[in-house]
C-alpha cells in the first residue's frame, strides 16, 4: 500500500478560514486551546471549531479598565490580552505534588505527576509567545513544567490591533511573533489569513490544509499592517536603563506615592504571564490516614510571602510594590539574563485602582537618584 506524504509548504500561504487548520491539529490527536468569549471577557479554553473564537469582538483597555466592544464580524483577533495567559496551561494555578496514605508498615507516597497531553496553543500573541520563552528559561529544568511543555504545538498570531495598555515594543518585543512558534498567522481585513510554518511540524500541518500561495503583494501588505501596529502602542517605557534606574531609586518618594494607592491585592502578579512564584500547602483528612501536598500560585504582595522566623521581611505595601517592580524590570536580568516584562499591559488593565507600571517608571526616571537599603 502506498502511503501519501504531505507536500512541503514553500513560503507563506493564504487560508480562507481557520476550520481546516483546527481540524488538522485535532486530527493529530491534539487538544486545541484558544481564546473565546466567556463572562464578558476573552478567556482561554478548549475549542473545537473556529466559530468558538472571538469573532466580532474588540477590547477597550486602559488603566483599571477592560471592556468588550463589538467589532468586525469577519475577524477573530482584534482583541488584546485578556485576564488569562498561557501560564495557566504550562504552570497551573494549583497542582497536586504528591499524596500519602498510611499502611500497616508505615505509609505509601504517590507522586502526582502531570498527565501527558498533546496540546495546540492557538492564537498566541507575540507578547505571550515571549512570555512562554521566559517561563521556559525560568522553569524549564523542572520535571513537571517540562512534562507539560514536551508535546505542545504553538500557533502564533501577529498583532495588527494593539491596545491602549500595550507596550511590547519598548519592552524589547513587538507585534511580530519571534522564536518559539510552529505556525504563525496574520489576520487580514477580509477575514483571510497569511500563514507560514516555522518548524517541520508546523509545515507538515499546513501542508494538509487547503491554501493558495501568497503573492509578494500579500506579504508586503502583511508587513505594513504589523509595522503599523508597532507604531501604535498605547504605552511606552522610559528609554533609560531600567536596571540602573531602579537600583538608583530605592528611596524615591514615588514608592510612598504608589503605596497610598496600591491595595496589595496581587492582581498584577496573578495576570502577569511571567510571574512564577508558588507556595506549598500540606493537608490531611480528619482520620490522619491520608495526606496531600499542593502547590499554588503565590504573590510577592502577600504579607507572608517574605515571612521568616520572627516576621515578614517586607511588611509595608511600599516595600512589596518596590520589590515586584524592581525584580520585574531590574534584578530579573541578574537572575535570568533578561527582563521579566513582555509589555502585554495586563497588570495595568487588571489593577483595580489603575496603577500603571509605565507611568511609575516614567515618574522615577524624572526624579534624581536616591540611595538607601531599607526593605
Amino acid at each position: 500500500m502506498t502511503r501519501e506524504h504531505p507536500a512541503p509548504v514553500d513560503g507563506p500561504v493564504l487560508l480562507s478560514g481557520l476550520d481546516d487548520l483546527l481540524a488538522a491539529l485535532r486530527s493529530d490527536g491534539r487538544t486545541v486551546i484558544g481564546p473565546t468569549v466567556r463572562g464578558h471577557a476573552i478567556v482561554l479554553a478548549e475549542i473545537d471549531s473556529a466559530a468558538q473564537l472571538p469573532y466580532g469582538w474588540r477590547t477597550e483597555v486602559e488603566a483599571g479598565t477592560y471592556r468588550l466592544r463589538r467589532g468586525d464580524e469577519r475577524r477573530a483577533f482584534t482583541h488584546t490580552s485578556g485576564p488569562q495567559s498561557w501560564k495557566q496551561v504550562l504552570h497551573p494555578p494549583r497542582q497536586a505534588l504528591w499524596s500519602a496514605d498510611r499502611t500497616e508498615d508505615g505509609f505509601r507516597v504517590t507522586d502526582e505527576a502531570p498527565q501527558p497531553r498533546r496540546l495546540a496553543l492557538f492564537g498566541v500573541r507575540p507578547c505571550d509567545l515571549r512570555a512562554i520563552g521566559v517561563l521556559d528559561h525560568v522553569l524549564g529544568d523542572g520535571g513537571r513544567y517540562a512534562a507539560r511543555r514536551a508535546d505542545i504545538m504553538i500557533v502564533a498570531v501577529n498583532c495588527t490591533e494593539p491596545g491602549g495598555a500595550c507596550f511590547c515594543v519598548s519592552a524589547g518585543g513587538g507585534p511580530r511573533a519571534g522564536a518559539g512558534h510552529d505556525i504563525v498567522l496574520t489576520e487580514r481585513p477580509d477575514g483571510t489569513y497569511l500563514a507560514a510554518g516555522a518548524t517541520a511540524g508546523g509545515e507538515a500541518v499546513l501542508a494538509r490544509v487547503p491554501s493558495t500561495p501568497a503573492a509578494d503583494a500579500d506579504v508586503a501588505s502583511e508587513a505594513a499592517a504589523v509595522a503599523s501596529a508597532a507604531a501604535r502602542m498605547g504605552r511606552t517605557l522610559p528609554e533609560a536603563d531600567l536596571r540602573t534606574l531602579l537600583a538608583g531609586h530605592r528611596e524615591d518618594p514615588q514608592w510612598d506615592d504608589v503605596a497610598q494607592r496600591c491595595l496589595a491585592c496581587g492582581n498584577c502578579t496573578m495576570v502577569c504571564p511571567t510571574c512564577f512564584c508558588t507556595s506549598v500547602t500540606d493537608t490531611t483528612d480528619l482520620t490522619g490516614e491520608h495526606a496531600e501536598r499542593w502547590q499554588s500560585w503565590e504573590s510577592c504582595f502577600d504579607l507572608d510571602f517574605s515571612y521568616l522566623h520572627g516576621g515578614p521581611v517586607r511588611d509595608s505595601r511600599r516595600g512589596r510594590y518596590r520589590q515586584w517592580l524592581t525584580h520585574k524590570f531590574g534584578t530579573w536580568h541578574d537572575q535570568f539574563g533578561e527582563s521579566g516584562c513582555v509589555g502585554c499591559g495586563r497588570c495595568i488593565a487588571w489593577c483595580p485602582v489603575g496603577i500603571d507600571v509605565t507611568a511609575e517608571l516614567h515618574a522615577l526616571d524624572a526624579h534624581p537618584a536616591t540611595t538607601g537599603d531599607s526593605p
